[in-house]
């Protein structure tokens, strides 16, 4: 079964610093189809950093994509969601191969899978940090640290 990997290209920073980030945010097992829906449900949802007041929101459809053009005050940010095929992963978590068993390999193929990381799932650890509604930690990280003077 083919695994595509979800990747968001966006603009970061502003005026002079302004440069591009692509990260891999989930991976999705399955058809294309599913995946470029999987896609789209995210870029629906996904609110960028910049522009912090945004004017004008357009998401497009493109060949293997979309791409969210957002206006702000005096400029434009962009986001390009893709879907990608991987190929290759150095860092992909190794499949058990089936043991021989009395009665053959164990695991049936016909078992539905399951997709490889959910978009609700964060693609990286969570700090366990107690948090309010707007992300703020509750204890900042420096409170009761003796290696501060």
């Amino acid at each position: 079964m083919t695994t595509w990997a979800l990747v968001v290209e966006t603009t970061m920073s502003a005026g002079d610093r302004k440069h591009i980030e692509a990260h891999v945010v989930a991976h999705v097992s399955g058809a294309r189809a599913e995946a470029l829906a999987e896609l789209e449900r995210f870029a629906r949802r996904y609110a960028p950093e910049h522009p912090r007041s945004p004017r004008r929101r357009r998401l497009l459809r493109s060949g293997d994509g979309l791409l969210l053009v957002v206006d702000g005050a005096w400029q434009s940010f962009a986001t390009r969601f893709t879907v990608a095929e991987v190929l290759e992963d150095s860092a992909a978590p190794v499949d058990p191969e089936p043991v021989e068993g009395p009665s053959g390999p164990t695991g049936s193929p016909e078992e539905p899978t399951e997709p490889v990381a959910s978009l609700d799932e964060p693609a990286e650890p969570v700090d366990q940090v107690e948090r309010y509604a707007d992300g703020v930690p509750v204890k900042p990280a420096w409170l009761g640290r003796d290696d501060l003077a």
